[in-house]
């Protein structure tokens, strides 16, 4: 995964968490989980993105996972204590999920997918650990904002087979995953949900 320094103060800022509210807030209007539900945050950084998907969705069990052992202790102390949610925090790569075949019934990704030097792989990860009609939350990034002349020169992203919308949305189909209605899609951003077929 492919992150500097500048991105990293960004994602860890207050900033980003009050979009990250409104994000999921969107999220959840779009579906809601079942109760009971086992989840999976990819590239949980601190930990805010999961206590909101804790605080708005309620899961039985949850597990974030990040490529970076420092951001997985901030996660487990910012989650440590929460009630009525078994919550478990791992160093683990995206592309090589530790999860078992169909064993979640929701994955998040709060613009990781586009950081990978193999998002495919990532997205074939997500689809595989999915359970049968289990729900994808995405949001994702295209490159007309990360990779513009001001933040190409700021931020490190991989240069190769990026994604625009219409190849993220051909990949998720090619992964059996459907995006359901009422995505907001823009030329910079994603927001949306899919149903593993």
């Amino acid at each position: 995964m492919v992150i500097n320094f500048i991105e990293r103060i960004y994602v860890n800022s207050p900033v980003h968490t009050i979009d990250q509210r409104r994000v999921v807030k969107f999220l959840k209007e779009t579906k809601q989980l079942p109760a009971g539900s086992h989840v999976l945050e990819i590239g949980c950084g601190r930990g805010v993105g999961m206590r909101l998907i804790v605080e708005s969705f309620s899961p039985t069990r949850a597990e974030a996972l990040d490529l970076d052992p420092r951001m997985v202790k901030l996660a487990e102390r910012r989650l440590r204590g929460i009630e009525g949610t078994e919550v478990a925090c791992r160093v683990a790569d995206a592309e090589k999920l530790p999860q078992a075949d169909g064993s979640v019934d929701a994955v998040f990704d709060f613009g990781v997918l586009h950081h990978l030097e193999n998002w495919r792989s990532g997205l074939a990860e997500v689809a595989r650990v999915l359970k049968r009609q289990g729900l994808f939350y995405i949001e994702e990034y295209f490159p007309h904002l990360y990779a513009n002349a001001l933040l190409g020169r700021l931020l490190v992203h991989p240069k190769e087979d990026r994604f625009e919308h219409t190849e993220f949305h051909a990949a998720l189909s090619g992964a059996g995953l459907r995006l359901l209605d009422g995505a907001r899609v823009s030329s910079s951003r994603l927001l949306g949900v899919a149903v593993k077929q």
